[in-house]
C-alpha cells in the first residue's frame, strides 16, 4: 500500500478511529490493532511474504527470550549468530542470489571455464532490507545487555511491523520503539496536528518535487546519448532532488504517521544538501541507516581508532556495505566506494567533525566559504548519484563520458521552467526551517489562523496540480 494512494488515504483514517474510539482503553488491544493494520498494510502489496516477517519476529522473539536467560558465553554467540543467519539467509537469498549466480558465472567464463547456471525468478519482498536491519537491532542489544528480553509477543510484532516505516524506515532502534509499545499512550491534538503537518509536506516532497523531477531524470538517463553534456548534468542534478524528495518524503509521511498514533520515531533525514563536507552529510542523509552500520558494523571493526591501514579498511567497508545494501548491482558498490574515497582524506585529516551544526545556525545567510562548500559537497554527491541512478556500470560510464565533453557549457536542450521554479521554492522553504525537524515544523505557526491555513492550502492545491499517476517510492525496491 502506498502512501500517496487513495487506498492509503481510506486506510489511515480508518486505523485512526479504531485506535483512538474502541481500542484506546486497552494497551493489548491497541497494540494487536497495529499488528493486524501492519500486516494488511504489507500484505495488500504481497500477502504471501507476510510469512517472512511473521517468521522472522518468532525467531528473535524466541532469541531474545532465550539470551535473557542464556549465561554461557558460547551459547549466547550461538543465539546471536541463529538471528542474523536467518534474517540475512532470507535477505541474501532473496537480494542476492541472483547477483552473485551471475557473477560466479562471469567469472568462471573469464578464467576460461564457462560454466551453466540458471538464475531464478526471485520477487524481492517490499522492505525487506528494512524490517530485517530493525529486528536484528533488538537481537545485537539482547545479546550485548542494552535492552532487556521482551515477553509480550504482541508488542514485538508490532515493533517489528509498525506499518508506519515498515517498508522504508527510519530502521528503528529496539531501545527506542519497543519500550514505547509498553507505555499507554493517551491522544494529543498538537501532536497529531504536527504529525498531519508533517504528512503534508512529506507529500509535497513525493508527489511535487520528486514525481515531477522522475520525468526529466527518466528521460535524460534512459536517452543520454542523445543530450548534450549541460543536459546529463541537469538530470543528474535532477535526480539528486528526485531521490531527496522521494526517500525524505516517505521518511516524513512516516514519522508524522507515526506521531497520530503517539509514537516518536528517529529523524531520518536532516538537510543533507546544505552539507559543507561529505562527512556532514552522512551525518544529515539516512540516519537511521547510517548510524545502524556505525553502532553495529563500524565500531565492532575498530572504527576510527588502531592503525592507518585498519581506519581505512573499517572505512571502506562499511561504505562498500552500505552500497551493497542498497541494491545487487556494481554500480551501488561503486558508489559506495566513491563515498569512502570522499570521506577518507577528512577522517586521516581529523576534520570530519567540523560541522556539527546546522549551516549558519544563528545567522540569516551562509558565509561565502560555507556556499562554495555545500556547492562542492553537492558536486561531488551528485557525481556519485549518477552511480546510483545507472543501469549498469557501461550506462554510468557513458553518462559520464557524455558530460565531460565541450557540449558540457551548451545551453541544455530541456528547460523546465515549471519544476525549476518549484525547487527554488522548495530549496527556500528548506533553508528557512533547517534548524527544524522538517522544513515546515515552525512555519507561519505565528501568524493568524486564515493566513496560516491559506498556506496550508497552497501545498495541497499544489499536490493536486502536480500529482502524477500513483508512483512508488525509489526505496522501496531496496
Amino acid at each position: 500500500m502506498l502512501f500517496n494512494s487513495i487506498d492509503f488515504a481510506i486506510f489511515l483514517p480508518l486505523v485512526f478511529a479504531l485506535y483512538w474510539f474502541v481500542t484506546n482503553k486497552h494497551l493489548k488491544l491497541q497494540n494487536l490493532l497495529i499488528v493486524v493494520a501492519s500486516y494488511v498494510f504489507y500484505g495488500w502489496w504481497d500477502w504471501r511474504f507476510l510469512s517472512l516477517i511473521v517468521f522472522s519476529t518468532l525467531v528473535d522473539y524466541t532469541v531474545g527470550l532465550y539470551l535473557g536467560k542464556e549465561t554461557s558465553k558460547n551459547k549466547r554467540k550461538a543465539l546471536l549468530w541463529t538471528s542474523i543467519i536467518v534474517n540475512l539467509g532470507f535477505l541474501g537469498f532473496f537480494k542476492y542470489y541472483n547477483f552473485f549466480l551471475d557473477n560466479f558465472v562471469a567469472a568462471f567464463s573469464f578464467f576460461g571455464y564457462p560454466i551453466s547456471a540458471r538464475s531464478l525468478n526471485i520477487i524481492l519482498p517490499v522492505g525487506i532490507s528494512f524490517y530485517t536491519f530493525q529486528t536484528l537491532s533488538y537481537s545485537i542489544d539482547v545479546y550485548r545487555k542494552k535492552l532487556e528480553p521482551t515477553k509480550d509477543l504482541i508488542a514485538f510484532a508490532a515493533f517489528v511491523s509498525f506499518f508506519p516505516q515498515l517498508v522504508a524506515g527510519p530502521i528503528e532502534r529496539a531501545t527506542n520503539l519497543l519500550p514505547q509499545f509498553y507505555k499507554k499512550r493517551s491522544f494529543k491534538y498538537h501532536q497529531a496536528v504536527d504529525g498531519l503537518r508533517q504528512i503534508l509536506w512529506g507529500l509535497f516532497k513525493k508527489m511535487v518535487i520528486a514525481d515531477n523531477c522522475a520525468i526529466l531524470v527518466n528521460t535524460v538517463f534512459d536517452n543520454h546519448q542523445d543530450y548534450s553534456g549541460s543536459t546529463l548534468v541537469l538530470g543528474a542534478v535532477f535526480f539528486a532532488f528526485q531521490i531527496y524528495g522521494d526517500f525524505s518524503g516517505y521518511s516524513d509521511i512516516a514519522i508524522g504517521t507515526a506521531r497520530l498514533f503517539g509514537f516518536k520515531l528517529m529523524q531520518n533525514f536532516a538537510f543533507p544538501y546544505f552539507s559543507r563536507d561529505i562527512a556532514e552529510f552522512w551525518r544529515r542523509w539516512h540516519i537511521s541507516l547510517s548510524t545502524w552500520f556505525r553502532d553495529y558494523l563500524y565500531i565492532p571493526l575498530g572504527g576510527s581508532r588502531g592503525t592507518k591501514n585498519k581506519v581505512i579498511r573499517n572505512v571502506f567497508i562499511i561504505f562498500i556495505v552500505s552500497g551493497f545494501w542498497h541494491g545487487a548491482n556494481w554500480t551501488f558498490i561503486v558508489w559506495g566506494a566513491l563515498n569512502a574515497i570522499y570521506f577518507l582524506p577528512l577522517l586521516l585529516a581529523n576534520k570530519n567533525r567540523n560541522h556539527l551544526e546546522v549551516v549558519a545556525f544563528n545567522k540569516k545567510w551562509p558565509s561565502i566559504k560555507a556556499i562554495l562548500n555545500i556547492l562542492l559537497t553537492f558536486g561531488l554527491t551528485t557525481l556519485a548519484w549518477i552511480f546510483f541512478r545507472a543501469e549498469n556500470i557501461n550506462h554510468a560510464f557513458q553518462y559520464l563520458k557524455g558530460i565531460f565533453n565541450k557540449s558540457l557549457f551548451s545551453m541544455p536542450e530541456l528547460r523546465p521552467t515549471n519544476i525549476l521554479v518549484l525547487l527554488i521554492v522548495f530549496i527556500a522553504m528548506e533553508w528557512l526551517g533547517r534548524r527544524n525537524q522538517y522544513a515546515i515544523e515552525t512555519f507561519g505557526l505565528q501568524w493568524k489562523r486564515p493566513l496560516r491555513l491559506a498556506f496550508y492550502y497552497t501545498i495541497i492545491i499544489l499536490i493536486f496540480l502536480f500529482s502524477r499517476n500513483e508512483k512508488t517510492f525509489i526505496y522501496f525496491q531496496f
